[in-house]
């Protein structure tokens, strides 16, 4: 029990909690009222108080930071000095048992270190990692928003994983959102509110996944928001992720939407052509595969933005290749991953060749020939970039269709994709001519 003796007048028998709440509630903040304040029962023997806490961390919280507020309301509704005591609830202050479908133990595997860093997501891993290295103090809240599958859940766990490699005594809890509302209409229906709370607000880190999910859930978000509150002033860090930023969450409490922006925003774009073959390529590694570049670059472009269906896709191939003990290439790839590839029509270099000779009003021998005319040339580069990027085809077989060495090749593929990058006009050209193909 902890106590500090204000007096020893002695004090009126009557309960006189509710009007210190009332002084209190006139005096605090309104988020700190509730948070600290709302919650508590007190009880009155004598010239002493005795404020009852679910938890020695409420107690210590209040009487660090609201113990002379307390004290001078009581003596005021008292009308003498009074001694305040604190008093844990017993039963109730135990957080609330949590049930193997609430928990979502941190996954291993999920570490900055197996997180590939890319252009569109070099931002959100490194605010991640700062959080994970100076939890509470670098950005709180930390808000990370993406499209589904692309990496906002490896960085949660990868927080949470950082966290207690390096402090194992810290209290992490990863928690998908949906989760977060069962648990919520669990403790209501079961009446254990006090001991949810607990569970909640004793922890050091909160990695809630999914946030969005709360939107338009008036009870929820009104728990959550206490919650949030009760965290963020003990400095206990917060991070969240969504599908969306927090200004466009519909159904979303203004309270709320400010808050999620008091630290930090970063975003996770969809991932460029190179990083989706680094995730491939490190991903194959970690399953022990070493595949060939054609082989992913052919997975690299069949998927447009989910690094989750990458992924997919890859340990498809990976299972399917041991079964049968075939050979990692392209012809395997195809067979393992057509139930799930929309039907390619079967086009074929010199379809391609073709199309761009016709498109640019050259003949098909001259961009086969010698010709290195810069109305010839340019053309040339571009069928030799469409045949690279819509056939998968390799720099050497490239070559072979126009009687050129496989460095050239290489240059006029790197040639039609850096200009690609800086004009507007040539990328929706080629978006147009590989829409053709496919």
């Amino acid at each position: 029990m902890l106590s500090r003796l204000v007096g020893t007048h002695t004090m009126p028998s009557s309960d006189i909690w509710p009007a210190v709440k009332d002084l209190l509630r006139s005096r605090l903040s309104a988020d700190e009222f509730e948070v600290w304040f709302a919650p508590l029962a007190a009880r009155t023997a004598g010239s002493t108080l005795t404020v009852v806490t679910p938890s020695r961390v409420y107690a210590d919280y209040v009487r660090d930071h609201h113990l002379q507020a307390l004290q001078e309301a009581a003596a005021q509704a008292a009308g003498v000095a009074v001694t305040v005591a604190f008093e844990l609830s017993g039963e109730e202050a135990a957080p609330a048992p949590v049930t193997a479908q609430h928990v979502t133990p941190l996954n291993p595997r999920h570490t900055f270190a197996s997180f590939v860093p890319g252009p569109s997501n070099q931002f959100a891993r490194a605010a991640a990692q700062s959080v994970a290295e100076n939890p509470g103090k670098a950005y709180n809240p930390l808000f990370l928003y993406g499209g589904s599958g692309l990496g906002k859940t490896h960085l949660l766990h990868a927080i949470g994983n950082e966290i207690l490699a390096r402090n194992p005594r810290v209290r992490v809890r990863y928690v998908p959102t949906e989760h977060f509302v069962n648990e919520l209409i669990n403790s209501i229906r079961l009446q254990r509110m006090a001991a949810f709370r607990e569970a909640y607000r004793s922890l050091h880190v909160l990695l809630l996944d999914d946030v969005h999910i709360i939107a338009g859930k008036e009870r929820t978000q009104e728990e959550f928001f206490h919650t949030f509150n009760a965290l963020h002033q003990t400095g206990h860090q917060i991070v969240l992720t969504s599908d969306t930023a927090p200004a466009t969450i519909q159904g979303l409490e203004e309270r709320l939407r400010t808050r999620f922006i008091w630290g930090l925003v970063a975003d996770i774009q969809p991932p460029d052509l190179e990083t989706k073959c680094a995730i491939i390529r490190e991903k194959a590694h970690a399953e022990g595969f070493d595949l060939p570049d054609d082989l992913v670059l052919f997975i690299a472009r069949r998927v447009r933005d989910n690094v989750r269906e990458l992924e997919g896709y890859l340990n498809r191939i990976i299972v399917y290749c041991t079964l049968t003990t075939q050979p990692a290439n392209i012809d395997t790839a195809r067979n393992a991953l057509s139930p799930f590839l929309p039907q390619e029509r079967h086009v074929a270099a010199p379809d391609i060749i073709r199309f761009v000779a016709h498109h640019y009003g050259v003949k098909v021998a001259d961009l086969k020939g010698r010709d290195n005319r810069r109305s010839v040339a340019f053309p040339r580069q571009v069928a030799m970039y469409l045949i690279r990027e819509i056939l998968s085809l390799s720099y050497p077989e490239i070559g072979k269709l126009f009687a050129k060495h496989h460095s050239t090749v290489m240059y006029s593929v790197d040639t039609i994709t850096e200009e690609r990058r800086t004009n507007p006009a040539l990328d929706a050209t080629l978006t147009t001519f590989a829409e053709q193909f496919r």
